[in-house]
């Protein structure tokens, strides 16, 4: 248990500084855009339908390696239901969310039935959705984009939060959003907070426990990380509305994975379904919930995303179900299920917005990001399959050994 405890922290270790990595070297190459305060916020705006999509693609890994590839005709849909009610209809925005979300778990409950009740393998009947959405959405929008959606929706994803003085404050010859600085404060405490308070629990209880050290230079980088966000945001306009909408939604996901019984159980599910279902976990209600979940989520993202174009366009969610899969198993999701974290996703999603920007900022063309993406995602899955496979080079020398003296054996 210690030993794969430890493997646990050196892995998650490992993708905080690959992503340390790869800011520091773009922001090198980029000649310190890639960290400019007003890049920093359209970062988070760009890729916070990744961030979203990657906490509802987790859990349905977590079954057993398992993905949606629909969620980006989801996002779709949900965006030209949202064009259509608002723009064309004329209805109340916030009416409208409520009723596209609806529209998203109604996507997730079909898709849920099918797979979860009559056995469909989640490839096929995701990749099915994935057709039967996308149609759907040229149907409703007959090939052509709405646009543009009022202030009070598009708020949703390209607004800011006011300050709490007009003002600001102004340190070391800087003007800084002060509501952005003191949430950054309290969000790197309350992280410390929590991290000591769970590894004493963790101690009183009996169970392993991440070394001291570990902890605490995690807890150091990590901070170090926050703050520097929030610096940075602060130099801009302040917080992003729809990082209020990230962070709710990682602080609720991490809990349903971490502390809740669906939780163990969708992690037990990915361990061993069968030996899930002896010990009286309901494997199909689990599934269920899963896709279902997914849908909700692709849902959301699709409200963010049509925000932030100010438009429903038929051609919009392209590949999304690419990248949200890409960030979990990047961010050390298992390709056999059963493993991965919320945090890991967020990790994985940052990897990926990073490369993104820091790639476009440099002016490489998109053919060689779809390269590059490819090739760290191919990388990532390689590393947990020979890690489980206890893939050694010794393992192939001694094979190749073996085949050598039974030749010679055989010509003898």
């Amino acid at each position: 248990m210690k030993k794969k405890l430890q493997s646990g922290n050196l892995k998650e270790m490992s993708m905080l500084i690959a992503l340390i990595i790869i800011i520091v070297l773009f922001a090198i190459l980029t000649k310190g855009t890639l960290l400019r305060p007003m890049n920093i916020a359209n970062l988070i705006n760009q890729n916070a339908y990744v961030v979203i999509l990657a906490c509802g693609m987790l859990l349905c890994i977590l079954t057993g390696g398992n993905i949606d590839l629909s969620v980006g005709s989801t996002v779709a849909l949900v965006g030209a239901c949202a064009g259509t009610f608002i723009i064309t209809w004329k209805w109340n925005p916030y009416l409208s969310i409520v009723l596209c979300l609806l529209v998203g778990i109604a996507l997730g409950v079909w898709q849920g039935f099918w797979i979860a009740y009559v056995g469909i393998p989640p490839f096929i009947c995701t990749l099915s959705g994935m057709l039967v959405f996308r149609g759907i959405t040229l149907l409703i929008l007959k090939g052509l984009t709405l646009a543009p959606f009022p202030t009070a929706y598009t708020q949703l994803s390209t607004g800011f939060i006011p300050d709490i003085r007009a003002e600001g404050i102004t340190l070391f010859g800087t003007k800084l959003n002060l509501l952005c600085i003191l949430v950054g404060v309290v969000i790197a405490v309350a992280y410390v907070v929590l991290q000591l308070k769970n590894n004493a629990t963790r101690k009183k209880k009996g169970y392993e426990t991440e070394p001291l050290v570990s902890m605490l230079i995690k807890m150091v980088i990590i901070c170090a990380a926050i703050l520097a966000v929030f610096w940075k945001l602060a130099q801009h306009k302040g917080i992003p509305t729809v990082l209020i909408i990230l962070g709710i939604l990682l602080l609720v996901y991490n809990f349903i994975t971490q502390k809740t019984v669906m939780g163990r159980h969708l992690y037990a599910i990915g361990g061993n379904k069968k030996a899930a279902e002896l010990s009286g976990v309901k494997t199909k209600k689990m599934m269920f919930l899963a896709y279902t979940n997914m849908s909700f989520i692709a849902a959301i993202a699709g409200l963010v995303f049509a925000a932030r174009l100010n438009s429903s366009s038929p051609v919009a969610g392209q590949s999304f179900e690419m990248d949200a899969i890409a960030s979990c198993f990047i961010g050390g999701a298992s390709a056999y299920g059963g493993t991965g974290t919320i945090g890991g996703a967020l990790i994985g999603a940052l990897i990926m917005g990073t490369l993104n920007n820091g790639m476009s900022i440099m002016g490489i063309s998109s053919n060689t990001q779809q390269v590059v993406k490819g090739l760290v995602l191919l990388i990532a899955v390689a590393i947990d399959v020979l890690g489980k496979s206890n893939f050694n080079l010794s393992g192939i020398k001694a094979m190749f050994s073996g085949k050598a003296k039974t030749a010679e054996k055989k010509s003898t």
